[in-house]
C-alpha cells in the first residue's frame, strides 16, 4: 500500500475518523501525522480570560471563586446552534491564535491565586477534540494543586475519559437532547455521551453539573426533561441541572428564543426527581 492511502484512526471520540496522512478529522482540530492521530490544535489558544466559576456554569463548586478559562478551535460536534461557532466551528487557518505550553499556563494561573483563582477551566470550544494538551495541563495543575475544569459536550472514548477523568475535579457536560434522534441533528453519539455523564457522575472526585440547552420544538418537551433528570436522579439525586434558554444563533436563527414559561414547565418536571435544578440565561 502506498505510503499516502495508509490510514490512522482517530480513538478520541465515537466519530473514529479514518484519515490518511496529513487529512484533518471532521472535528477539524485532529490531523493524521506519522502513522497516528494527534491534536493540531495543541496548545493553539485562541480565547484566555479570567472568568467567574458560576460561568462555566458550576454553582455549586467554590462558589464566588474564579477560574483561568482557555480555549482552542474545533468541535466535534456541528450544532447549528452553536454558541461559540467563530472557534467551535472552526479550523486551524479560520481563526487567530497564539501558542503556549502547559508550563506557561500553570504558571499564569499560579499568578492569579492571590486573586481567587482556583485553577483552569477548559473550555469555550469542545475540549477534547485537544485531549492531549488537556492531559498534559490537567497533570501539571494537579503538581501544583490547582482545580481542573472541563466544560464539554461529553463525546468522548471511554479510553481517553478513563485517562483523563482522575485529574478533573469539576465539570459541567452538556446533555443536548434526550434521544438518538436529536444527536443526529448535531452529528454525535447519545449512548457516548450519557456513558461520559455517568462516569463523572459516579466518580467521588469530580463535582458534576449537567446543562440542558432548551430550544424550542426541539428539546423543549417537560416529559422528556422530567425523564432525564429521573436518570441523572439515578446516578446521584444531588447533581445541579441547567436548563438554559436558547436565543438565536449561528445556523439557527429563524428560531425565536426558548420562553420562559417553557423552561419552568420543564424545571417543574424535573424536580419531581432533583432538587436541584436552575434557570439559567434568562
Amino acid at each position: 500500500m502506498a505510503e499516502s492511502s495508509k490510514r490512522a484512526t482517530c480513538e478520541i471520540c465515537p466519530h473514529r475518523c479514518s484519515l490518511v496522512e496529513g487529512a484533518v478529522g471532521r472535528c477539524r482540530a485532529r490531523v493524521a501525522r506519522g502513522g497516528e492521530v494527534v491534536a493540531a490544535n495543541y496548545g493553539k489558544v485562541t480565547s484566555v480570560a479570567l472568568d467567574p466559576i458560576e460561568k462555566k456554569p458550576l454553582l455549586r463548586y467554590h462558589p464566588g471563586s474564579t477560574v483561568l478559562s482557555i480555549g482552542s478551535f474545533g468541535c466535534n460536534l456541528s450544532c447549528p446552534f452553536c454558541q461559540n461557532a467563530s472557534i467551535a466551528q472552526a479550523g486551524e487557518r479560520d481563526v487567530g491564535w497564539r501558542e503556549v505550553s502547559p508550563e506557561w499556563l500553570i504558571s499564569k494561573a499560579l499568578e492569579l491565586c492571590e486573586s481567587g483563582c482556583i485553577g483552569i477551566a477548559y473550555t469555550y470550544n469542545e475540549p477534547l477534540v485537544g485531549f492531549e494538551f488537556v492531559r498534559d495541563c490537567a497533570h501539571l495543575a494537579h503538581d501544583a494543586a490547582l482545580q481542573n475544569v472541563l466544560v464539554s459536550n461529553g463525546m468522548v472514548n471511554e479510553g481517553p475519559l478513563q485517562e483523563l477523568a482522575p485529574f478533573i475535579d469539576a465539570a459541567n457536560i452538556d446533555l443536548k437532547g434526550f434521544s438518538q434522534e436529536f444527536y443526529d441533528i448535531v452529528g454525535g453519539d447519545y449512548s457516548t455521551v450519557r456513558a461520559t455523564i455517568e462516569h463523572l457522575a459516579l466518580l467521588p472526585t469530580c463535582h458534576l453539573e449537567v446543562t440542558t440547552l432548551a430550544i424550542p420544538d426541539l428539546n423543549d418537551d417537560p416529559d422528556a426533561a422530567g425523564e432525564a433528570a429521573r436518570w441523572l436522579s439515578s446516578l446521584d439525586p444531588a447533581i445541579t441541572y441547567h436548563l438554559t434558554r436558547f436565543f438565536p444563533q449561528h445556523r439557527m436563527t429563524d428560531r425565536p428564543p426558548t420562553p420562559i414559561s417553557t423552561l419552568r414547565k420543564m424545571a417543574e418536571s424535573a424536580r419531581r426527581y432533583l432538587d436541584d435544578v436552575v434557570l439559567g440565561n434568562c
